[in-house]
């Protein structure tokens, strides 16, 4: 890590040798630094002493973490290396945090739970946002459009109805019906694993509210909804348990078996960037569906320690903030910031995601979790 080293005596000899001339520039260089004068809080952010920040993030976010850009960027200005290990949102913060300084999950009802297994973090400070959206393929949306379920918006993005999409999923419908008999048995989305990952877990979260009559749903309404949502994720069978994971299963397998897969906004974003040699083809193929409504993934980082604090307050810079979203997908957390589709080489990504509603309260969403992993 390249590090702010203090002038030594080689500046010395190279006023020597300049002269008396500059010997007095050199002193008042040298009463600033011991003064704290100079650039304010960025030459303080240059003066802490580097620091090693170890914890658990969310797959969907280990791309932005590995670009290079925002490793010097961490390591330069702010003194920071990580040293990070994937872990799904709802795992990282039930199971032990010994020797973490932060956990980084993908919505608010894991730093819920985070705060009832491990009591209030020294801080909590939403990074990124990224809706919930459904991955799909040109067949499978030109089928659901002559279904009536996914219209395209005069801006360009896929929306459909989710209550008439769950709808088609619960009344058993094949592939072959709506006129794709390329695809074998019914009608599935798939997501992750609810228990494990957030980008199920709040799936989960919108099925109780489709069941529960597009209303938020709470605890007097968990009789109904949740023996029906655990129908629904037992009919999927095995789940994966990072979002990372599924998504990337879903570009290398494709159509034929994950017609439609639970994800973020950003993750064909950061995939379409990231393999630029195949963007006409992903284009031509992938469709990104916008359900109505949806629900955001927030990304909290939950700082354990000082130094995850740290890392939490440097999240927020600026150009950090630019890089999540040009090269990444993520939307801004930070209050002020905008985010330009035009700036993307994808097509279908809205400027504003409007039909959002909350999830469900954390008790429900702890209710789902208990009851879908069998306990």
């Amino acid at each position: 890590m390249a590090r702010v080293r203090p002038k030594g005596p080689g500046i010395i000899v190279f006023l020597a040798v300049l002269g008396l001339v500059g010997y007095g520039v050199f002193m008042l260089y040298s009463r600033q630094q011991a003064t704290g004068g100079g650039t304010g809080s960025q030459q303080q952010q240059r003066r802490q002493p580097a620091v090693t920040v170890s914890g658990f993030v969310g797959g969907e976010k280990t791309g932005f973490l590995a670009n290079g850009k925002v490793q010097r960027i961490l390591s330069q200005k702010y003194g920071i290396e990580l040293d990070y290990r994937k872990a799904g949102s709802i795992d990282m913060v039930q199971g032990s945090v010994d020797g973490q300084d932060f956990v980084w999950p993908s919505n608010q009802v894991a730093e819920e739970i985070f705060r009832e297994r491990h009591g209030n973090p020294l801080s909590a400070e939403n990074i990124f946002n990224s809706p919930i959206v459904i991955y799909s393929w040109a067949e499978v949306v030109d089928a659901l459009q002559a279904q009536g379920i996914v219209q395209q918006a005069a801006s360009g993005q896929y929306e459909a109805d989710l209550d008439e999409l769950v709808a088609l999923v619960d009344s058993g419908t094949k592939w072959e019906e709506i006129g794709l008999p390329q695809l074998y048995g019914r009608i599935l989305i798939l997501s992750t694993d609810p228990t494990r990952s957030n980008s199920g877990n709040m799936f989960a979260g919108l099925l109780a509210n489709v069941y529960n009559g597009g209303e938020v749903a709470g605890m007097d309404s968990s009789a109904s909804v949740v023996p029906q949502v655990r129908e629904y994720f037992t009919r999927l069978g095995y789940l994966e348990g990072s979002s990372g994971d599924l998504f990337q299963h879903y570009i290398e397998r494709g159509m034929g078996e994950k017609p439609l897969v639970v994800g973020y906004e950003n993750q064909l974003i950061e995939f379409s960037i990231e393999h630029r040699e195949h963007i006409a083809r992903l284009r031509e193929k992938v469709r990104i569906i916008y359900p109505r409504p949806t629900v955001w993934s927030g990304h909290p980082l939950i700082a354990i320690t000082e130094n995850g604090k740290r890392l939490s307050q440097a999240l927020q810079d600026e150009e950090l903030q630019r890089i999540a979203w040009e090269e990444h997908g993520f939307r801004s957390g930070i209050i002020g910031v905008s985010n330009d589709p035009k700036v993307l080489d994808v097509i279908g990504v809205p400027q504003d995601v409007s039909s959002v509603m909350q999830m469900p309260g954390p008790q429900l969403m702890q209710e789902l979790i208990r009851t879908l992993g069998g306990s």
